[in-house]
C-alpha cells in the first residue's frame, strides 16, 4: 500500500477551518484511470480560497486543494499513458472537489491528463500552472484576432499577479510593447524586469466618468480583474483591437455600452481555462514550452508542502507576486 503526505483542510465548527499535513493512502483517492506521483504543484488564488473553506470553490470538506499538478505516472489503465510518463494535470475538477495537487499522489480521469511537452521540466510546468496556461490562452486570443506588435501598446491589468506577470513576460518575449497596470506601487522594478515598458497605477486605468468611449490607446488588452478596469480597457481600445477577459476579482459586473463594439469593431474574448478543449490545451502547452517560453526564474518562488501555509496567508493578503511552485518531494 502506498502512503503519502497531503495537506487536508477540515472544518472544526462555527465555519472555522484548519489546514494540516496528514498521512494518506492511495485508497483514499477517488477512482480514475491514471495515478500520478506528484512532483510539483502550484498556488493559485482558487487554491487559497479552497484552503480557507470557500464553499463556492469546494463543496465538501475535509479536502485537499491544488488545481495544478505535474508528476510521473505511477499506474494507468489507459493505453495513452504508461508508468514513468511525465504529465501535467490542471483545471477540470482537480483541487476543487477532487483531491488535488497539494498531495503527493492524485488519481484522475485520463482525459484530464496532458503529456509534459519537450523542453519543459515538471518544475517549469508548475511555474506556469493554471495561471500561465490562462496567460497563454489570453495571448493566443490576441494573436488569433490578428493583433501584432506593430499595431501599438498592449495593456495588461493585474500585472503583478500570476496570470498578469506571465502575460507581460510572454508578450515582451514576442516583441510587443507592454504597459503593465498594478495596484502594487512597490512592484515597478519587478514588472520592468519582466519586460514592461511602462507601469500604470490601478487608478490610471479606471474611468468612472460614464463616457461610452475614451481616447483610443490600446491595440489590445489582457484583463485579469474585471469590473471598471475591464470596462475602461474596452472603451480605450483602438479600432479593430481585441480585449481578453479572464477574471473578476474587482467585480463580475461589466458596465459599458455597445459603442466600442459597433463603432470601433473592438472584440471581447472570454478566457475559460478550466474546461478548455484538449486540442487547444495541448497547443498552448506546446507554445509555453517552445516559442513563448520565458525566463521563469524571474517569476518563481518555490516552497514545500510544509511551507505552503504561510504562502496561502500571504496570497490572501495580496502580498505575493509572480508564481509559487510547491515541491512535493522536499521537506524544509
Amino acid at each position: 500500500m502506498i502512503h503519502f503526505k497531503a495537506m487536508v483542510v477540515e472544518e472544526t465548527g462555527d465555519k472555522e477551518y484548519v489546514r494540516t499535513i496528514v498521512d494518506r493512502t492511495i485508497d483514499d483517492l477517488p477512482t480514475g484511470e491514471v495515478l500520478v506521483k506528484v512532483g510539483y504543484s502550484s498556488l493559485n488564488y482558487k487554491d487559497a480560497l479552497s484552503a480557507t473553506g470557500n464553499r463556492g470553490v469546494t463543496r465538501k470538506y475535509p479536502h485537499t486543494p491544488g488545481i495544478d499538478a505535474a508528476g510521473v505516472v505511477a499506474e494507468s489503465v489507459d493505453p495513452n499513458f504508461a508508468p514513468g510518463d511525465k504529465v501535467i494535470v490542471t483545471s477540470y475538477d482537480l483541487g476543487m472537489n477532487t483531491p488535488g495537487g497539494f498531495g503527493q499522489y492524485i488519481r484522475v480521469p485520463a482525459d484530464w491528463v496532458v503529456r509534459l511537452p519537450d523542453n519543459l521540466t515538471l518544475k517549469e510546468s508548475m511555474a506556469y500552472g493554471t495561471a500561465g496556461f490562462t496567460a497563454g490562452l489570453s495571448v493566443s486570443g490576441l494573436i488569433n484576432h490578428h493583433v501584432t506588435p506593430d499595431q501599438g501598446e498592449i495593456l495588461v491589468t493585474g500585472a503583478s499577479g500570476g496570470v498578469g506577470s506571465i502575460a507581460v513576460s510572454i508578450l515582451a518575449e514576442l516583441g510587443y510593447s507592454v504597459v503593465a497596470a498594478s495596484g502594487k506601487e512597490q512592484e515597478k522594478p519587478f514588472l520592468r524586469n519582466l519586460g514592461a515598458t511602462e507601469i500604470l497605477t490601478r487608478e490610471a486605468v479606471t474611468d468612472t466618468s460614464g463616457r461610452p468611449l475614451l481616447k483610443e490607446r490600446w491595440a489590445g488588452v489582457i484583463d485579469t480583474v474585471g469590473g471598471d478596469i475591464l470596462a475602461t480597457g474596452i472603451k480605450s481600445t483602438k479600432m479593430g483591437g481585441t480585449v481578453t477577459c479572464c477574471g473578476n476579482v474587482a467585480s463580475h459586473e461589466l458596465n459599458t455600452t455597445v459603442f466600442p463594439f459597433i463603432l470601433r469593431g473592438v472584440s471581447l474574448v472570454g478566457i475559460n481555462s478550466q474546461n478548455c478543449p484538449m486540442g487547444i490545451r495541448r497547443e498552448i502547452w506546446k507554445n509555453l514550452a517552445g516559442p513563448w517560453k520565458v525566463n521563469l526564474d524571474r517569476l518563481l518562488n518555490e516552497t514545500t508542502l510544509d511551507g505552503l501555509d504561510e504562502k496561502i496567508e500571504r496570497m490572501l493578503k495580496g502580498k505575493l507576486k509572480g508564481r509559487v511552485a510547491i515541491n512535493l518531494n522536499s521537506k524544509e
